[in-house]
Formats: structure tokens, C-alpha cells, sequence
């Protein structure tokens, strides 16, 4: 089968790689439709790593994606051959500690598609999966959406973690594909001021045209909480990775607030405003992906409760990927999400 591996730092060439062998119980054989580049691709593809996870050459990324069942193992009822599905890229055990205290996300010996060291990635044209990371999406669910339900699925357990309630004050620190899922979902679960930042003008248009009360350039934000929730924020929700963006944060919410930080930083450590947050009793609540919200993804965008079509900015081939993941390490074209169609 053809894939599009990572071969050093910033290129990517097409390869064959042998197809997949017999299913053991419990998998499912997936033909990949369509898949998302993400954030943490991006990390891989200029640097090689992320904290301990070092690329060894050649990789093949990729963990967000949507594919047709051709075939299923022993002892699966459900997916059938031909549905199309959204899929969960976090394989777990089903054994560990973690695991049996419901927490398959920090499984103690997940696989996770795309990451160096436990899985390679859904860049190629065939895959397995465990059937229980396998869900059908509904009849007319366009395939852009149903790749967009695992960036939607981060937003959920995000928004869940930091305890956002109808009403609330919240402010989204970066626009791009987590950033504007975390706006969708806020305002599905009506939330009350809904605040965005961003560096790039075509993103912030975008939060303001698809839910923000408030949407500008992080400089801006400050007189924006002062004017829209002068008593501070209730949540926010650092979607950019960034130590200012984590500074601007402790320093905008009420007291008793919640900081979610959900971003990847490109360095090792962050750092703190202890004297703020200690004083202020600032909650901090970091992310790692998601856990059990695949399926409520689903639903928000299959009830119409979200929009996530329109973060899907551009597309390519499998063959067009190195160009694909400069677009998206450049931020060009207005670029928000680039999706790769096999």
C-alpha cells in the first residue's frame, strides 16, 4: 500500500508499505477516506519530536481520520464492512490501572496512531484498529466532518475538565482547529461570553463569524474581559501552546477560575505567575487528548449543535503531503485545517 512517510526533519515522500495481515480478534480492517493534519504533526514534521517522543526515519504520522470498514475480525458485531467511521487514534489496553478506572487516554501502555515509539500513523491507505475505536458516523455526514470529530472530541473533554457551566465566562487563547472546536462547543453548552484570540487575521474572522462574542489579537484582550466580564473570567481555555498566552491567562481570570491548558509548547517547561494563581486560587487543569468522547462529538455535529465544515480549509492528496504540511507549518493561504483525501 502507498503511504506518505516522514523521511527526516520537514520532508515527507511517498512509500510502499506491505498491506496489512489476517485481523486478530476484535480489529477491523479500515480503507483511510480522508485525514486531518494536526498541531502535534506539525511538531513531528519540523522537529522530530515532542518532549521524550523522537521520530525514528521513516515515520508515518497522521491520527485524524475517517475510513470505510472493508473487513472485521472475529468476535466483531459492530462496525460492519462498508460503514463509514470516525475513529478514536488512542489504543488502549483495556487492562491496566488506568484503564480500569476508566481512564483508556492515560492507558499505561496506550498506542496512539502517529506517535513515535507506539503506532505509526494513518498517512497510508490501510489500517487496523481495535472495533472499539471504531465509530459509525450517520448516513450523509460529510467525511470532513467526520475526521473533525477527533479535534471536536478534545474540545468536549476540555470543556468538561474545566468545568465550563451554561453562563459562564470563557476566553479562548488560539484560533486554530482546537481552539474554534473549544468555541463551538462552549456555545452548544451556552456559555456565556465567549471570548477568542489569535495571531492571524483569517482566524480570528473565523471566531468571530462562528460564535465569538469577541474576537481580536491577544493585545486586545485585557480591555475585552474589562468591558464584557468585568468581575473576571470563569474558564479559559489555552489552545496555543504558548508561555504568553499563559501568562495572559492567569492574569484574566476571576478568582477561583479555571485554566485548561490544552496546547502543546514547543519547549520543556512553562512557567507559572505563582503569586496570581496562589493568590487568586486559580485552578490549572492540563489536557491529554480525550477519553470517551468520540461519540458526543458525533452527536453535537450529527444534531446540528456545532459547526466544524468550515475549518476545513484545504485539501490534498496523498502524494501532495509535503506540500500539505508546509502550508500548515507556514500558516499560509489562511490556511486552518488542511485534510489529505485518499
Amino acid at each position: 500500500m502507498k503511504a506518505a512517510a516522514l523521511v527526516g526533519p520537514g520532508r515527507i515522500e511517498l512509500i510502499e508499505r506491505p498491506n496489512p495481515g489476517p485481523l486478530g480478534n476484535g480489529q477491523v480492517l479500515l480503507e483511510v477516506k480522508m485525514v486531518g493534519i494536526c498541531g502535534s504533526d506539525i511538531h513531528y514534521f519540523e522537529t522530530g519530536r515532542i518532549g521524550d517522543a523522537k521520530v525514528s526515519y521513516p515515520f508515518v504520522l497522521g491520527h485524524e481520520f475517517a475510513a470505510v470498514v472493508k473487513e472485521v475480525g472475529p468476535g466483531v458485531d459492530r462496525p460492519r464492512p462498508g460503514d463509514t467511521v470516525a475513529v478514536d487514534p488512542a489504543i488502549s489496553c483495556r487492562e491496566c490501572d488506568q484503564c480500569n478506572a476508566g481512564r483508556f487516554h492515560t492507558c499505561r501502555r496506550l498506542r496512539f496512531l502517529g506517535c513515535p515509539g507506539q503506532a505509526e500513523g494513518c498517512l497510508c491507505q490501510y489500517v487496523v484498529m481495535p472495533s472499539h475505536c471504531c465509530f459509525v458516523v450517520p448516513d450523509g455526514l460529510d467525511i470532513r466532518d467526520a475526521v473533525l470529530t477527533e479535534p471536536l472530541s478534545i474540545a468536549v473533554y476540555a470543556i468538561d475538565r474545566a468545568g465550563l457551566k451554561p453562563g459562564m465566562d470563557v476566553a479562548t487563547l488560539g484560533a486554530g482547529p482546537i481552539g474554534l472546536c473549544c468555541l463551538q462547543v462552549a456555545r452548544a453548552i451556552g456559555a456565556g461570553r465567549c471570548l477568542v484570540t489569535d495571531l492571524l487575521d483569517c482566524r480570528i474572522e473565523a471566531a468571530g463569524a462562528h460564535g465569538a462574542d469577541w474576537a481580536g489579537r491577544p493585545e486586545g484582550l485585557s480591555q475585552a474581559v474589562s468591558r464584557l466580564a468585568p468581575a473576571g473570567l470563569d474558564v479559559v481555555l489555552e489552545a496555543a501552546g504558548q508561555q504568553a498566552a499563559i501568562d495572559q491567562a492567569i492574569g484574566i481570570l476571576r478568582p477561583g477560575g479555571v485554566l485548561a491548558v490544552i496546547g502543546i509548547p514547543r519547549t520543556d517547561r512553562i512557567y507559572i505567575n505563582i503569586h496570581t494563581a496562589r493568590r487568586n486560587e486559580v485552578d490549572i487543569v492540563n489536557i491529554r487528548r480525550q477519553n470517551n468522547c468520540t461519540q458526543r462529538a458525533i452527536d453535537l455535529i450529527g444534531d446540528g449543535k456545532v459547526e466544524v465544515g468550515f475549518m476545513a480549509t484545504h485539501t490534498f492528496t496523498l502524494s501532495q503531503c509535503q506540500q500539505a504540511f508546509e502550508l500548515v507549518a507556514g500558516y499560509k493561504d489562511g490556511v486552518i485545517k488542511a485534510m489529505v483525501r485518499l
